[in-house]
């Protein structure tokens, strides 16, 4: 089995500086009781993430992104959350995964007389925290740096009891997906120095505001206009709104597979939220 433990403050800081391309550089401290091993694992520290669609991303962002959730479930984000992986170690298998932490504890309404999200105070009690296995882990990195990696099974709820596997979010919160790539150590002892194998990425254009419904009509229309599956929705009339459940038929599909809890026991230490699944992660923040 493969083991890693992160750490994760409970709210994104807002001192990240956005980039296309990333590599594995630790913005905080890792937590050891052996000082000497925080260093991360070669496989891992080389390893660069370039986020795809990168401009369409900062177009939603400029605007205010906002991604529906439903209690069923059933849509999948748009856009797509895919990135190019390079510098991997050929031959080594990694696990992707993905999470989403919130960017503050405030909760949000969107103002249409200023076309604006404003802040209506404190943010609501912090939901099941949940991680989303990219279907194809493990695999080599050879497998993962050939070809666009896509987590577009990836589905969000607001549905506090969902049994699916969907990520789990409050409306009107604003979020921050991150991607974790953390290597398969084939050591016995690798669990001594978890820390080292795991790596973790974000994107401050990937943010965004979970809703029950649109509320910015210009991100109705950016989507429409630029997802390949609203080709039939499209109009000439710049003005036209369409209501958010034309845009929800767009974006639907089948049931995230839901995976085995038992592989997985998420842990997060210090300002964390503690969470319980088969293996011990606790998801750090990296820059």
């Amino acid at each position: 089995g493969w083991m890693v433990k992160l750490t994760l403050p409970f709210y994104l800081s807002e001192y990240c500086v956005s980039e296309l391309s990333q590599t594995c550089t630790p913005a905080l401290p890792c937590v050891s009781e052996d000082i000497g091993t925080c260093a991360k694992a070669p496989q891992v520290a080389r390893v660069k993430v370039q986020l795809e669609t990168y401009s369409l991303w900062q177009q939603f962002d400029q605007l205010g992104t906002e991604m529906i959730v439903t209690k069923a479930g059933r849509l999948r984000m748009f856009p797509t959350f895919q990135v190019h992986i390079s510098d991997m170690d050929p031959t080594a298998e990694y696990v992707l995964l993905m999470d989403f932490i919130p960017v503050d504890d405030k909760r949000y309404r969107y103002a249409f007389h200023s076309s604006s999200w404003l802040v209506t105070g404190r943010g609501d009690a912090a939901v099941p925290g949940r991680v989303h296995f990219h279907p194809d882990s493990p695999a080599r990195g050879s497998q993962w740096m050939k070809q666009t990696v896509s987590f577009d099974r990836l589905k969000l709820t607001n549905n506090l009891l969902d049994d699916n596997g969907h990520i789990i979010l409050n409306s009107m919160h604003r979020y921050q997906p991150r991607l974790h790539v953390v290597l398969v150590d084939p050591r016995t002892d690798g669990q001594l120095s978890p820390h080292r194998n795991f790596c973790t990425f974000f994107f401050p254009e990937t943010r965004f505001i979970a809703v029950t419904a649109y509320q910015n009509h210009r991100i109705t229309q950016l989507k429409i206009a630029s997802n390949p599956f609203a080709k039939g929705f499209r109009t000439t009339d710049s003005d036209t709104w369409y209501h958010h459940t034309t845009i929800q038929t767009l974006i639907t599909g089948t049931i995230t597979p839901s995976y085995s809890w038992d592989r997985v026991r998420v842990t997060v230490l210090g300002l964390g939220i503690g969470i319980g699944l088969g293996l011990a992660i606790g998801l750090g923040l990296q820059c």
